[in-house]
């Protein structure tokens, strides 16, 4: 009988220690901060002294780091595995999105993401009556005029996405691309009041797009998701896609871990 009762205590002590590592995640992202054995207790409602305990077990074990202010937070090796593997589920539910999405709207899909001042796309489906011809994969487009360029630096405060472009020429071959970074901020801010952003002959005359942010498990933005097409087809479309657009950026934020948002 003694076999089941360790088994038992040792699957309610990793129980415990999931518990806690969740809630220094979630507080984290509250404050940014580390947290004390206090504030952990009373995110979970469970006795200060049982947390403490579990708190000492993992930071023996090198789950967690104690500060000198003697709060915890998580060891660097949690966000180092965490990267590691939003960096493969970008590419796996973010393919799965992608082909769901292009499926619904009959128009090319891709995800893509920040390089410096260049977006590059890592993941794409497009439809087979699509008349794109050979793949976005790998490459690399000026960010101030690409599809994917407002979406990736939705959360970039002004100052952060003037120094992205610090070196850009604003020179895009669209007809309607961004000559400034204060145009491109403008465009930007608009984009954030709607919920998606448009990016209309920017990058080509005749093609035109909407994208969203991708979030990841620490609510940062990782990617940009877009539905790209000739203008024509698009355009009258635009309030549909851009909103079934932001739905799938959200499902896939979702399963990289994001917060919900409220």
């Amino acid at each position: 009988m003694s076999q089941p009762t360790a088994t038992a205590s040792n699957i309610s002590s990793m129980g415990r220690g999931f518990e806690v590592i969740a809630a220094l995640t979630e507080l984290a992202i509250t404050s940014g901060d580390g947290a004390s054995v206090t504030a952990v207790a009373e995110h979970l409602g469970r006795d200060r002294s049982q947390v403490s305990r579990t708190l000492a077990a993992l930071d023996r074990r090198g789950y967690v780091t104690r500060e000198a202010s003697r709060g915890y937070r998580l060891a660097w090796r949690w966000y180092a595995e965490a990267q590691e593997i939003t960096e493969v589920r970008l590419r796996t539910d973010g393919l799965t999105i992608l082909d769901e999405l292009a499926t619904a709207v009959g128009e090319s899909c891709f995800l893509g993401v920040l390089r410096g001042a260049d977006t590059v796309t890592i993941v794409e489906s497009v439809p087979p009556a699509s008349r794109m011809i050979g793949s976005w994969i790998g490459r690399a487009y000026p960010a101030d005029c690409s599809d994917a360029g407002q979406a990736v630096l939705w959360d970039a405060d002004d100052d952060e996405v003037r120094d992205v472009f610090a070196v850009a020429s604003f020179d895009g071959a669209g007809p309607r691309a961004p000559r400034s970074v204060e145009d491109f901020l403008a465009r930007l801010n608009a984009a954030r009041e709607r919920g998606f952003a448009i990016v209309d002959e920017e990058a080509e005359a005749g093609l035109y797009s909407v994208s969203a942010p991708v979030r990841d498990f620490r609510s940062e933005v990782v990617a940009a998701l877009q539905i790209v097409g000739e203008r024509s087809a698009l355009f009258d479309r635009t309030t549909e896609l851009g909103e079934q657009c932001r739905a799938a950026a959200e499902r896939l934020s979702a399963a990289l871990g994001a917060p919900a948002s409220e």
